[in-house]
């Protein structure tokens, strides 16, 4: 809080440690420790948190970036990889995608953006319900600089253009997957200040999870991918309602504790549309 509150960080501590901070700079510092004292998470008071190397900005509009949802990227990169996409560092700027991959509830944009920066031969959608969210989606879109990333508001599969069903390769998602009794076990920090919208799905905690695994295929192209994010407890549930789907290989990776995180459904084969 201090090298955010002061302007100063790493090495620059050298050349700073002896200058007289500002009013400012002072009055800042105290309200900062002030929320923090309080209960406001860390990257809430910092006003923004690094996620795969990414320097994004985080306010109570939208989740905390987290470790897990780092490994959930991974996998998806992975999968990218799998499918042919080439993963490395942004291509000269003009160069045509070779294809489209969607963050489907993106909240601050960090699945994307990661997607963005790390698969340079990819167009990108994200979308969002929320127009909060959207709108902080849309700063760290224009402060990472990522030219290959569309933004759209709306539910899920209904905000993304008709024209891309059938198309999209990899479909990726951190969606809200936690049961409205369950609300009340989570940390204060979250329970207290994090979106309530974007954690709680509904009664049984996999209604946005199963939604995603019944309309996906028909989004997906030939082969295509969806990788979400979700509660250790719900793996077997979870990959029942991916095969029921149409999802011919269904497995769910662990994230860096060892608990189960990200699931992973391939398709195959044509599927029949359904109103998403």
């Amino acid at each position: 809080m201090t090298e955010e509150a002061s302007g100063y960080g790493g090495a620059d501590w050298i050349d700073g440690r002896t200058v007289v901070p500002q009013e400012r700079a002072w009055r800042r510092l105290e309200a900062m420790c002030e929320r923090r004292v309080a209960g406001a998470p860390l990257q809430y008071v910092l006003g923004s948190w690094s996620f795969r190397g990414l320097d994004l900005m985080v306010d109570e509009r939208v989740l905390i970036p987290r470790p897990e949802t780092e490994v959930v990227v991974e996998v998806a990169l992975d999968e990218a990889v799998r499918l042919g996409y080439r993963r490395g560092p942004r291509p000269l700027i003009g160069r045509e995608p070779r294809g489209v991959v969607a963050d489907l509830g993106t909240g601050s944009g960090a699945i994307a953006l990661a997607l963005e920066a790390e698969l340079p031969e990819a167009e990108v959608w994200a979308t969002d319900l929320s127009e909060d969210a959207l709108a902080v989606a849309r700063a760290n879109l224009a402060g990472t600089g990522a030219a290959r990333v569309r933004l759209a508001a709306g539910s899920w599969f209904h905000a993304l253009p008709v024209e891309l069903r059938g198309r999209i390769d990899l479909i990726v998602s951190n969606p809200p997957y936690v049961a409205d009794a369950e609300f009340a076990t989570l940390p204060d920090e979250v329970a207290r200040y994090e979106p309530r919208r974007a954690l709680v799905s509904g009664p049984a905690g996999t209604e946005a999870l199963e939604h995603l695994v019944v309309h996906a295929p028909s989004w997906l192209a030939a082969n295509g991918v969806l990788v979400c994010e979700i509660a250790p407890h719900q793996a077997d549930t979870v990959t029942e309602q991916a095969r029921r789907a149409g999802f011919e290989s269904v497995e769910v990776r662990p994230d860096l504790t060892g608990r189960l995180r990200a699931l992973i459904a391939r398709r195959t084969g044509s599927v029949e549309p359904r109103d998403g």
